[in-house]
């Protein structure tokens, strides 16, 4: 902490004395809020979209994508705390495997465990991200958007130049109080008239040492600790680089991206009985990818867009306090993946329209594990869409039909798949003075397949599981409306009633030593929840203001089996209630965001909803201060943010505390 302040003394002394005295006197001008829009600009949007874009993702106190999420509604954000710890996402309660995450229009795949960490994605490049219930309103898309029960779009930045401007780059340094050191830059280059690049790289370190308070009460409530200590374990060392290349068609466009990730953390362990020190293990993470995008317009009707993927991701994992024993523990894991991808868009008539979409997806995984199987998965899908509007009334129709077959070197290999799953969606604007207010539903069929470590890790998988099955009911409305009022500017709401199963859900238990697991498909939730949005619009003289609230109310029950006591019992994890406050305001050139987060009352993975499994609901405060400074033609942004302002102590996950009041100083240069 005296380290953070010393550096960020220094560094507001720099600034004041040098960019404050050049800012021109003249910059002052009204400034307006951009709107967090929950729906996209589309006659066929039916289903809108969550989404933070732009300069709101810059004030949201966000180190990753992970921590953006949490002001959406509806969604579980699991964190295992700090920096380098593992951050994933569940939408609605339908467990994070059935959430697609689509990275400039291509999912993320992870066939070993099917969990994306959300950690590794920072918001330095990342122009928008958008969070989709059942599906994307959209037909002309790649097959596999059809097949995930909730879609989260991470949309990166594209170039934009000016007329006499060819270059562009921006320099960012984060340092914060838990010792981070997070320099990055962007470099944007105009071609020609119709082809652009992007280059980008981004170095982060921290020792993730934290203080934390860790209370343990005995079964009668007597007090066993209650004491602060200190994190250790979740150091990380990372590195980031990315390159694009944009091109411009004769009605169409193309693009390539090559993208890498190179890290070496520690793993946080849980905290118990007391133990406090290093635990020694630690995970190494090599991912690269390389993806394409052609679209173009054939015919006045006909639109055709092409995609390909080829990933490599290696995985080591090593326990350094057992390396030493009898038995060592050290794991490497390699993953390739091959993706092609075809959609064919036709416009049957001014209103409706009709798409074919056929992806191809190649699997394999090794792994150094004793009499491990080396699964090799070939993947076909097929989906055929429809979307037909009716004066005020609109339709959109799907129907996909998913082919897996697997091999595997030894053991028996999973069984082949053949599945078709539809989804159906309409809304309807009751009345023409009345087009702000847009009635909706929807229903969808999905379903998931059982992960390599599901059906293949020795001595645990199961390769005759079922794929896990999901149903999705939901009916809303959206209201909407501006006025020209000097105060009032206008307001959103969003409302959502939503019924949910998951059926076959795959489950681990022991087989006649804890030591000794299997899979098998047990599973059967049952969730009713209501999500919420509201904004507001309010502007006063120079002030604009913008509050956002979301909530989430969920009760998600497990119907397995009548005969365990938790039969009907809340699920782990999931609360009652949850939601968020944020109010951003800006006067001239500056900035001020005010967040909270609240997570209610919940129960551990001990399954059963008893006292001595119950978590107490935890809630943060966030604020943070920008300024910018015009000094010629350049552009500095100043931030200072302060996180959990009232230190409050919290466990995400139980027995992995996260951190208290901590600091953080981001400097950038546009140029």
């Amino acid at each position: 902490m005296t380290h953070f302040f010393y550096r960020l003394t220094i560094v507001l002394t720099l600034v004041s004395g040098t960019a404050f005295s050049q800012i021109r006197k003249d910059s002052v001008r009204e400034n307006v809020i951009i709107p967090v829009h929950f729906t996209k600009k589309n006659y066929r949007e039916i289903i809108p979209a969550q989404t933070l874009s732009g300069a709101e993702l810059e004030r949201l106190n966000s180190q990753s994508v992970a921590d953006a999420l949490r002001y959406f509604s509806g969604v579980q954000i699991k964190d295992y705390g700090g920096i380098g710890g593992l951050k994933t996402i569940n939408i609605r309660s339908m467990g994070s495997q059935h959430v697609g995450i689509f990275y400039d229009g291509i999912q993320l795949g992870n066939a070993q465990n099917g969990v994306v960490d959300l950690g590794k994605f920072s918001l330095d490049d990342i122009e928008e991200v958008s969070l989709y219930n059942g599906q994307k309103s959209e037909i002309f898309q790649p097959a596999k958007d059809f097949g995930s029960s909730g879609s989260l779009y991470l949309q990166p930045k594209v170039p934009e130049f000016g007329e006499k401007k060819r270059t562009h780059l921006t320099l960012r340094l984060k340092n914060a109080s838990i010792d981070l050191f997070n320099p990055s830059f962007r470099l944007e280059q105009k071609i020609s008239d119709r082809i652009s690049a992007s280059v980008s790289s981004e170095f982060l370190q921290s020792d993730g040492i934290y203080r934390f308070r860790y209370r343990k009460k005995y079964p009668d409530g007597a007090v066993a600790y209650d004491t602060i200590a200190k994190r250790h374990d979740s150091d990380i060392k990372a590195k980031r680089f990315e390159t694009a290349v944009y091109g411009k068609l004769n009605n169409g466009n193309w693009n390539i991206r090559g993208y890498g990730y190179i890290s070496d953390r520690g793993i946080p362990a849980a905290i118990v009985n007391g133990r406090f020190g290093a635990r020694g293990q630690r995970l190494s993470d090599k991912n690269y990818f390389i993806q394409g995008n052609l679209r173009k317009k054939i015919f006045p009707k006909l639109e055709t867009q092409f995609k390909v993927k080829f990933a490599y991701d290696y995985t080591y994992y090593a326990d350094t306090v057992l390396t030493e024993a009898a038995y060592p523990v050290q794991n490497t894991y390699i993953q390739r993946e091959v993706y092609l991808s075809s959609s064919h868009l036709y416009s049957i008539r001014k209103n409706w329209d009709f798409s074919a979409n056929v992806d191809f997806q190649y699997n394999t995984m090794d792994a150094d594990l004793v009499n491990f199987s080396y699964p090799t998965r070939y993947t076909t899908m097929t989906a055929f869409a429809s979307t037909y509007q009716w004066n005020r009334l609109k339709f959109l129709g799907s129907v996909l039909g998913t082919f897996v077959h697997e091999n595997v070197e030894k053991n028996y290999h999973s069984p082949d798949k053949n599945i078709w799953t539809p989804a159906f969606f309409a809304s309807y604007q009751p009345l023409k003075n009345m087009s702000e207010l847009t009635l909706r539903a929807f229903y969808k069929r999905t379903f998931r397949m059982p992960t390599f470590n599901d059906l293949y890790y020795t001595m645990i998988g199961n390769s005759y599981l079922k794929p896990e099955f999901t149903t999705q009911y939901n009916i809303g409305f959206t209201w909407q409306k501006f006025y020209q009022h000097t105060f009032f500017k206008g307001f959103y709401a969003k409302v959502d009633g939503y019924f949910n199963k998951v059926e076959d859900k795959i489950i681990a238990a022991p087989n006649g030593s804890m030591f000794r697991w299997m899979m098998m498909n047990l599973g059967n939730v049952e969730i009713i929840g209501t999500d919420l949005n509201l904004q507001g619009y309010f502007t006063l003289g120079n002030i604009a203001l913008k509050p956002l609230l979301s909530y989430t109310y969920q009760r998600a029950r497990d119907f397995t089996d009548r005969s365990e006591s938790y039969y009907g019992d809340q699920i782990p994890y999931t609360p009652w209630h949850s939601g968020t406050f944020t109010l951003m305001s800006d006067y001239r050139d500056w900035s001020f965001n005010y967040s909270f987060v609240y997570v209610g009352a919940r129960y551990d993975a001990n399954q059963n909803n008893i006292a001595y499994n119950y978590i107490q609901p935890w809630y943060t405060h966030d604020l943070s201060l920008q300024k910018k400074i015009h000094w010629k033609e350049q552009l500095f942004k100043i931030s200072f943010e302060v996180n959990n302002l009232l230190n409050q102590y919290y466990d995400v996950v139980l027995n992995y505390p996260m951190p208290g009041r901590n600091f953080k100083l981001i400097l950038s240069c546009n140029i």
